[in-house]
C-alpha cells in the first residue's frame, strides 16, 4: 500500500465497516487484475543495499521516476516515500528494507499486466542504471544481515519495528529482508467472496511451495527453500496465517469485520502525525479507549481502511481480495503468479473445479501443510502423496480457466502462455528455490554473490 488514508468519515458502528468491504461487490464485466511486485535494490559494484539518503539510493530513484512519470509524490516527514499515478490506478512504494514496490493498476488481462511490469522495469532501470543500481528479484535477502539492511523514513514502519519483536520471533525479518509478489482479485457479491476466500486459503500453501525462492540467509543456505513462508510461521499471529472462520459455509463480510476489530492497531494518522496506537484493538478504539490520549479521538473510515492494510492473513480481505502466499522471483513469474490465480477464481468451471477438489480439506490439514511447505516445498506430504501431484491438478485447473476466459494478446495467444515458469517446476519436479541451491553448490562454487547478476531485473 502506497498511501495511508485519511478519509474523515465518521463510524458509529460495526455495520459500517461491514458496509465498507461490502461496497467491493461489482459485476463481473468490472473484474480487474492488480499485481503487486517487490524487489530488493542493490549496488552491482559490490552487492551492497541501497540506502535512502544519498546522491544514488532510494530517494533519489523515487525522486527520477517522479520527474519522468509525472506521477505525484507521496510525502512522510518531508521525506519521498512512494509515488501515486494521478487516477489512483497504481502507485509505487518502499518497503521497511528498500524492497522497491510496484502496485499495478487493475487491468483486465494479464497480457496487460505484463505489459504494465515490463514497461516498470524498463523505467526503472533507465533511472537506476546510471546510479550503479540494479534490482534482485527473488523472495529473501539471499546476503544482507539484518543490521546491514537499511531501513526507510517511514512513520508507519517505525511504529511496526518497535512493535513485531514484543509478538513474535520474525517480524523483523518479514519488514527487512523478504520480497513478494501479490495479485488483488474482485468479487461480485458475498457469496463469491466467500468461495473464492475459501479456494484460495485452501490453497495458498501450494503457491508458496510452486513459488519457493528464498534458500539463502547471510550468505549461505538456511535449510529452507521459502524463508519467506517460515518467516510468516512466526510474526505476528494475531493478524497473520490462516483464519478458520473463513471455511464456514456462512462466512461473510461481518465475520471478517468482526475479526479485523480485535486485532491490535499499529496506528492512527491526525494532522499528517503518526499515533502509536499498539496498546489498542480497533474494538476498543470504537468503545472510545483513545479519549484523552489524542486530540481527535472519534474513528473515521480512514483509520478503518488503514487498519485493514495492516492485517495480514494468507488471503487478505479489503473490497478486493489479495493473494499473499508467494515468494517474489524473476521477471516471467510476476506475470505468471496473477496468472496462476486468475484462472482458479475468474472462470466459473475452474471455480468450482477447485472448490470441489478442496472441499474436504480440513483446518487441521492446511495448517499442517503451511507448516511443512517452507522446508519441503512440493516434496511435502499432502494425504500420503507429495504435493507435487496436487500441483499438477491445480495448474490444470487453472489453466482451463485461463483459457475459457479467451483472452489474446496481439498474436493470438491466450493467457496460458504466464503459466510456463510453473509448467517448468512441475517438469522438473524443482522449484526455483532448489535450481538456485544447486547452482550454490554447483557453478557458483558455494558462494551467494552470482545470485545478484544471474537473477537480476
Amino acid at each position: 500500500m502506497a498511501r495511508d488514508t485519511t478519509d474523515q468519515t465518521p463510524l458509529s458502528s460495526v455495520q459500517d465497516l461491514t458496509d465498507y468491504i461490502a461496497a467491493g461487490n461489482k459485476p463481473r464485466e468490472r473484474f480487474r487484475i492488480g499485481t503487486e511486485h517487490e524487489k530488493f535494490a542493490f549496488f552491482r559494484a559490490d552487492n551492497s543495499p541501497v540506502p535512502y539518503f544519498g546522491d544514488a539510493s532510494i530517494s533519489a530513484l523515487l525522486t527520477g521516476l517522479q520527474a519522468k512519470s509525472g506521477w505525484e509524490p507521496i510525502m512522510d516527514g518531508g521525506n519521498i516515500i512512494g509515488l501515486a499515478e494521478q487516477s489512483g490506478m497504481g502507485a509505487i512504494s518502499i518497503e521497511p528494507g528498500g524492497q522497491f514496490e510496484l502496485s499495478g493498476a487493475p487491468l483486465e488481462t494479464i497480457h496487460e499486466t505484463c505489459r504494465e511490469s515490463n514497461q516498470h522495469l524498463a523505467t526503472l532501470r533507465e533511472i537506476a542504471e546510471p546510479m550503479g543500481i540494479r534490482f534482485l528479484g527473488i523472495g529473501g535477502s539471499p546476503k544482507w544481515t539484518y543490521a546491514e539492511t537499511p531501513q526507510m523514513p517511514k512513520s508507519r514502519y517505525e511504529i511496526m519495528t518497535r512493535y513485531m519483536p514484543k509478538v513474535g520471533s520474525q517480524g523483523l525479518d518479514m519488514m527487512y529482508r523478504t520480497c513478494t509478489i501479490q495479485v488483488n482479485l474482485d468479487f461480485s457479491s458475498e457469496d463469491d467472496m466467500r468461495k473464492k476466500m475459501r479456494v484460495s486459503m485452501k490453497l495458498q500453501s501450494l503457491a508458496t511451495a510452486l513459488f519457493a525462492s528464498s534458500p539463502f540467509t547471510e550468505g549461505k543456505p538456511n535449510g529452507l527453500l521459502s524463508w519467506r513462508g517460515d518467516i510468516w510461521r512466526d510474526t505476528d499471529n494475531r493478524r497473520s496465517g490462516l483464519l478458520d472462520f473463513t471455511f464456514r459455509d456462512d462466512f461473510g463480510f461481518r465475520d471478517y469485520a468482526e475479526w479485523a476489530l480485535d486485532v491490535p492497531m499499529y496506528f492512527i494518522v491526525r494532522d499528517g502525525r503518526y499515533h502509536d496506537c499498539t496498546h489498542v484493538t480497533f474494538r476498543q478504539f470504537m468503545n472510545g479507549a483513545l479519549k484523552g490520549e489524542i486530540a481527535d479521538p472519534a474513528p473515521t473510515m480512514g483509520d478503518w481502511t488503514n487498519h485493514l492494510s495492516t492485517l495480514f492473513p494468507d488471503v487478505r480481505l479489503k473490497r478486493f481480495l489479495e493473494m499473499r502466499g508467494a515468494d517474489g522471483g524473476p521477471w516471467r513469474r510476476i506475470c505468471a503468479l496473477p496468472a496462476f490465480w486468475v484462472g482458479l477464481l475468474y472462470d466459473d468451471a475452474a471455480l468450482d473445479a477447485a472448490d470441489q477438489l478442496t472441499k474436504d480439506w480440513s483446518f487441521a490439514e492446511i495448517g499442517a501443510l503451511r507448516d511443512a511447505v517452507p522446508a519441503q516445498g512440493l516434496k511435502a506430504d499432502f494425504r500420503g502423496h507429495p504435493l507435487f501431484d496436487m500441483a499438477r491438478e491445480v495448474v490444470g485447473i487453472s489453466r482451463a480457466g485461463l483459457k475459457a476466459r479467451g483472452k489474446l494478446n496481439r498474436e493470438g495467444q491466450d493467457e496460458t502462455i504466464f503459466l510456463a515458469p510453473l509448467d517448468e517446476v512441475l517438469a522438473k519436479k524443482a522449484t526455483l528455490a532448489e535450481d538456485l541451491l544447486s547452482l550454490y553448490h554447483g557453478r557458483w562454487n558455494g558462494s551467494v554473490e552470482p545470485v545478484f547478476e544471474d537473477y537480476q531485473y
